[in-house]
């Protein structure tokens, strides 16, 4: 098949060095297409720390292909960590490509100019590596529209050898059947350490192109075949190509079955294996406009033992890893530094759970008074005076998130969200008085063995917590209550259940409406048919490929955003191929049923996912073996966490990494691992972190874990843009799910 631009080539090189380096898209030619365009600061590049490199002495290009708006995707922290972690390799670069929106698209297509990268604006058919990233189901047509606009094939199939590979990683990724033939490879778990092994061995097989000959002409030095074979050999790669699915006469997932003897029988995923003691994403790139989490990011901890039943992200990021407050301090510091932000994001799954929180934000405000810091949305249970003050002692008071999940006590316990009414009450009160003067909780609805009292318990508990804040504010108190549709998501305990239909869904929704009526009450929900998408793309098989192909013919596109989405299309798309979205997002199926994605893990086993599941039947929560006893949940313990220890559960961080084995208790060589005991707070044995986040945090900056001098810096200081450059309409008004998820509102 040959796409509109496949035939358009970057023809001569600029450089002359050894290595490829085609002309980029001329600057004249970008510039009239950006006059065009509603927001030109999504294309223009040139960012304050963008990495820009000599393309003819650099032999393995990366270029990360994020499938959504500018404004998303320069909010992801991953993408910041994977695009310093291969441009301070001096044989690799990363570059950056975001969706256009549909504005650019009509352009690109009209002019037929390639989709060019940020850093120095060549066709992404130039680039020998698609570093694609996967968060969101409803991404789908947004990768298509790339591909095609660079003039790259659509599937693996249609690929020539001249084309880039496309390698696919991301949260979704533990169910990649729907996009595999979509993508040449797909990266389960953690990308810091995978990327670099995945890049050593392109670089040895000859994947790059060389200038070859007199007539200048860039060849590879391999196959697109022996190089797919090569990654299925790295841990945590899996090469879709190598494998092919049955199914059972009633249509079923039966097996799959492997192709070629590369190709392993299960792939599990990665986990970087020096998080705790090494912060990477130290100099992130500051935005032209603004993002919807314009801010610095650190993640203060990877993982989370809370077992929410619903949670894809919990259950496959296990195990549990926190950084010292030593080490937090400084690299939040110095990400400070480099960027010129004011403000710094913790981030984590639940970052209210990190052991140190308060010791680290403490120790951030008394050392940079000025620095806002925020936290995402906060979980009732963890919410203290101690956390409001060390996260804005008498600082700004505006909106206050957290997540019950759900309106009645046996419902949060059936997902095991371990919230109690007294604690949502509670947690209330602290805002309230503390300042807060609008709370927004999120909630679920459709959840499995939910009823019609559970629904109506969502109004009355917004109801309980309107009374409290109206006590302290009067008319001024406002409850928000964001309405979610349970997605069902693979590997976690309910990748069984199926969705409520649409209906039913509405239905609820209806119900909620009439009971959120007053003063002070703002009810909001998601679309139920996006949803109804999402769930049968996130349980689907390699059969949806298809459909997501047709879909994109028939106009779809955006589809995150409310005002290009576009179900119809979807729909016809399903119909055209013979399938019924409802027979994947609605149906129930047996625990004894194949699953399309069983050959493939992280976090937690099949055994305790089924396990949970009957706890959840019966509605009995499971314990949170941060500070409880261990669940058995499968995951490996290899960060120094005793998974099986019993009763006290983790009691042990990894301070100082090196040569030496997890059982290490101390050493002064470079090859002995340090460990400080992790008790919860208020353990007299536990030491005084406080003090340590102040004194550790100049000598461990003075060390190779947090470098401000590995990548050059390109364009212009955040301090010389202002906050008056930002844009003012940033597009975030019709966000679907999945930019809520990644951190929700602020609560400081």
């Amino acid at each position: 098949m040959t796409t509109a631009l496949s035939r358009q080539r970057s023809p001569a090189r600029t450089e002359a060095g050894p290595f490829n380096a085609p002309l980029p898209v001329p600057a004249l030619t970008i510039r009239r297409l950006l006059s065009r365009v509603r927001k030109p600061g999504r294309y223009s590049g040139g960012e304050w720390n963008s990495v820009r490199k000599d393309w003819s002495e650099t032999a393995l290009k990366w270029c990360f292909t994020y499938p959504d708006l500018y404004e998303i995707g320069m909010s992801n922290l991953g993408l910041r960590i994977l695009y310093e972690v291969l441009n301070e390799r001096p044989n690799c670069l990363a570059e950056r490509c975001f969706a256009p929106d549909v504005d650019l698209q009509a352009e690109l297509r009209s002019a037929k100019v390639p989709l060019w990268s940020l850093e120095t604006r060549r066709s992404l058919h130039d680039f020998d590596v698609l570093g694609l990233s996967l968060g969101y189901e409803l991404v789908a047509t947004n990768v298509l529209d790339m591909l095609d606009l660079a003039g790259i094939g659509l599937t693996t199939g249609e690929r020539s050898e001249a084309d880039p590979l496309v390698i696919a990683g991301g949260s979704i990724v533990l169910n990649p059947e729907p996009f595999a033939d979509l993508t040449d490879a797909v990266v389960l778990g953690e990308g810091e350490d995978v990327v670099l092994e995945i890049s050593e061995v392109l670089q040895s097989l000859g994947w790059h192109r060389r200038v070859c000959g007199r007539d200048g002409q860039s060849r590879r030095g391999v196959d697109r075949a022996t190089t797919l074979r090569a990654l299925a050999r790295i841990p945590g790669v899996y090469v879709p190509s190598l494998y092919e699915p049955r199914y059972e006469a009633d249509g079923t997932f039966a097996a799959l079955d492997r192709l070629d003897e590369a190709a392993p029988p299960s792939v599990a995923g990665r986990i970087a294996a020096d998080f705790e003691t090494r912060v990477r994403g130290i100099r992130q790139i500051v935005p032209n406009i603004g993002i919807v989490f314009d801010r610095a990011q650190l993640e203060v901890m990877r993982g989370c033992t809370r077992g929410c039943r619903f949670c894809q992200a919990g259950m496959q990021s296990r195990p549990l890893r926190e950084r010292a407050p030593e080490v937090a301090v400084a690299a939040a510091e110095a990400i400070l530094r480099a960027t010129g932000y004011e403000e710094v994001g913790l981030t984590s799954l639940s970052t209210a759970d990190y052991t140190f929180v308060q010791e680290v934000a403490s120790a951030l405000h008394r050392r940079n008074p000025e620095v806002v810091i925020s936290l995402p949305s906060t979980r009732v249970d963890a919410f203290t005076v101690e956390l409001v003050d060390a996260i804005a002692p008498g600082g700004r008071r505006s909106g206050f998130t957290f997540a019950p999940e759900a309106g009645s006590q046996r419902l949060r316990d059936t997902i095991n969200k371990g919230v109690s009414d007294e604690e949502i009450v509670r947690c209330a009160e602290l805002a309230f008085s503390r300042g807060w003067s609008a709370v927004k909780l999120y909630f679920m609805i459709g959840l499995p063995g939910e009823t019609a009292e559970d629904v109506l318990a969502i109004a009355g508990i917004c109801r309980r917590v309107l009374e409290i804040g109206r006590r302290r504010h009067g008319g001024r108190a406002q409850v928000k209550a964001n309405v979610s549709t349970f997605v069902p998501k693979p590997n976690t305990p309910f990748q069984w259940d199926g969705q409520d239909a649409t209906d039913e869904i509405e239905t609820k929704v209806s119900q909620l409406r009439k009971a959120f009526h007053g003063k002070g009450l703002v009810l909001s929900w998601h679309d139920p048919r996006s949803s109804l998408l999402e769930a049968a793309l996130g349980r689907g098989d390699r059969r949806l490929t298809p459909v997501i192909v047709r879909a994109w013919r028939n106009g779809a596109r955006l589809d995150a955003w409310d005002e290009h989405f576009k179900f119809d299309a979807w729909i016809q798309a399903f119909d055209e191929e013979g399938l019924d979205p409802a027979w994947y997002a609605q149906r129930d199926i047996p625990t004894g049923e194949h699953l399309p994605w069983e050959h493939l893990g992280a976090g937690v086993s099949g055994d305790f996912l089924l396990r949970d599941r009957r706890l959840a039947l019966a509605g009995r929560t499971t314990a949170d073996c941060h500070w409880g006893p261990c669940s058995n949940c499968g995951a490996p313990a290899v960060t120094g966490f005793d998974c099986d220890t019993g009763d006290q559960g983790p009691r042990r961080m990894l301070i100082s990494g090196g040569g030496g084995t997890v059982g290490d208790e101390g050493g002064t060589g470079p090859s002995s691992r340090r460990w400080r005991y992790l008790g919860p707070p208020g353990d007299a044995r536990r030491s005084d972190v406080a003090a340590a986040a102040s004194i550790g945090a100049a000598a461990y900056c003075a060390g190779d874990n947090v470098n401000l001098d590995r990548a050059p810096r390109r364009g212009r200081s955040h301090d010389m843009l202002g906050t008056q450059m930002q844009s003012k309409d940033a597009g975030t008004n019709g966000l679907a799910s999945p930019v809520e998820a990644a951190g929700g509102e602020n609560s400081g």
